[in-house]
């Protein structure tokens, strides 16, 4: 037992020598005496800043360039009358920032404030009502039914006039 401690002990001082050693530093010293003489290096400045120039898309209006154009019969053609005109003093409702061919019909909904139609377009799923406006031809939601949705679009006929458009949106389906 007794030779056990001493080699314990004797192990122990071997450490604690070997932590002390010498204190002799002098490549350590060097080295940073030779990072320490190398020349300064520069900081690139900043670029400079170039402020966001806003885009405004001007075509948003005109034909969707992958659908047929439509061909109209100018002398069969239904003119416009000054009578029918949008209200432009009216707040925009927001589903009106979407064209009308996004927008598809989910469901219907009834409660005790009325019928709504759920319809899908325009970043998710909106619950409209009769009165509401829907598209960017002042489209202006009159009927709810099971399976549609009547919509009477205020478009210009190009010769100052106004017309009357009806749309539907029909229910569809899950697949």
């Amino acid at each position: 037992m007794k030779k056990a401690r001493f080699a314990a002990l004797g192990l122990t001082l071997a450490m604690l020598s070997g932590c002390g050693g010498s204190s002799d530093f002098s490549d350590l010293q060097q080295h940073l005496d030779d990072v320490r003489a190398r020349p300064k290096g520069t900081i690139e400045p900043l670029p400079a800043f170039v402020p966001y120039e806003a885009f405004t898309y001007s075509a948003a209006a005109l034909r969707h360039p992958f659908q047929p154009p439509v061909k109209i019969d100018l002398a069969q053609r239904e003119k416009g009358t000054k009578d029918i005109r949008p209200d432009e003093t009216r707040v925009k409702q927001f589903l009106e920032g979407f064209n009308i061919e996004n927008f598809v019909m989910v469901g219907t909904l009834a409660n005790g404030g009325g019928r709504f139609a759920l319809v899908r377009g325009g970043d998710g799923v909106h619950r409209v009502k009769i009165g509401d406006y829907l598209g960017r031809n002042h489209g202006r939601i009159v009927d709810i039914s099971d399976a549609e949705v009547e919509v009477v679009e205020i478009v210009p006929d190009g010769e100052g006039g106004w017309l009357e458009r009806p749309r539907s949106l029909t229910l569809k389906e899950r697949t």
